[in-house]
């Protein structure tokens, strides 16, 4: 997970502390700068990876990433890279560690590459390559987790940064590296409807929900009454949040918790006792925003 495809048109300076061959790169490419095992390791570990996962590298360099992956948790993937030296290097560095029949790799275009399959995406990418490929990362099935090593996606905040020492790397002078995670969000943006027992009588509730990336806020209404969202997360496919919903003129603190498949969430809803089942089903869909920038603006 260390490169991408070099294709020949222009060059961009990544910073005055670069050594000269990292200097030069071609728009919607990333030159090969090979990632420490260290941080390999620490992106795995973040990835929650496990031997039921289908991993993807998005320039993948010498393999490791997806060849460890392979050899420590007995995961499944492949690597694509448009230089052909380091595809044969890799497909003998997995033959060497004897999991050839789970961690392949390919000399293929990242942007042409289909990403549908993964469980989990894995990355070194300059700023504006994640841009690049942004849409198509947030087009994957919710719940599908992304690594990356060193540049984010612009506005999309990570669920998890952090930043690790990084011996041996060849950039920077602090031997430093960062190391953000992601899962892709559900797209939840609209009206939900569902009906409870409320004061002693079914009642229909409605919730409406904005959406910005994996961030939520809305409102919960019952009898015209309305009450904030709080506490709202939504982490791939399962979303969660509280209330204080008008109960006998009081108010009364419920927390939901559930699974959103396609226009339906199903899961649970606690009211000072046992848990009830509760589902609501979607009666007005909105577009999230997700806020593509143009390729070539630099992510902040």
């Amino acid at each position: 997970m260390m490169r991408a495809p070099f294709f020949r048109l222009i060059a961009l300076v990544l910073c005055s502390t670069a050594p000269a061959w990292v200097a030069a790169q071609d728009y919607g490419d990333t030159p090969y700068v090979q990632t420490p095992q260290v941080v390999v390791d620490k992106m795995l570990e973040m990835a929650k990876v496990t031997a039921k996962d289908y991993l993807i590298d998005l320039g993948s360099g010498d393999g490791r990433l997806i060849i460890t992956a392979a050899k420590k948790y007995g995961a499944r993937g492949f690597g694509v890279d448009l230089n052909k030296s380091l595809v044969t290097l890799s497909n003998r560095n997995a033959a060497k560690a004897g999991v050839a029949n789970r961690a392949v790799f390919y000399e293929r275009d990242l942007h042409e590459t289909d990403i549908t399959q993964a469980d989990v995406l894995t990355i070194y990418l300059l700023p504006e390559v994640n841009l690049m490929i942004r849409s198509r990362v947030l087009a994957l099935k919710p719940g599908t987790r992304l690594v990356s090593h060193d540049y984010g996606f612009g506005e999309w905040p990570p669920d998890v940064e952090i930043v690790m020492d990084a011996p041996g790397k060849p950039v920077g002078r602090d031997q430093k590296s960062k190391v953000m995670y992601w899962m892709v969000p559900s797209r939840v943006a609209g009206k939900w409807l569902w009906q409870q027992a409320i004061d002693g009588k079914p009642q229909f509730v409605e919730l409406n929900v904005d959406q910005v990336f994996q961030k939520i806020t809305g409102t919960v209404s019952v009898s015209g009454r309305s009450a904030k969202m709080e506490n709202a997360v939504l982490a791939g496919e399962h979303i969660s949040f509280a209330a204080m919903l008008d109960i006998g003129g009081k108010p009364v603190r419920h927390e939901f918790s559930g699974k959103v498949i396609n226009n339906a969430i199903t899961g649970e809803m606690r009211r000072s006792g046992a848990p009830q089942s509760w589902t609501a089903m979607r009666t007005e869909l909105r577009d999230p925003r997700f806020t593509d920038l143009k390729p070539g603006v630099m992510a902040r």
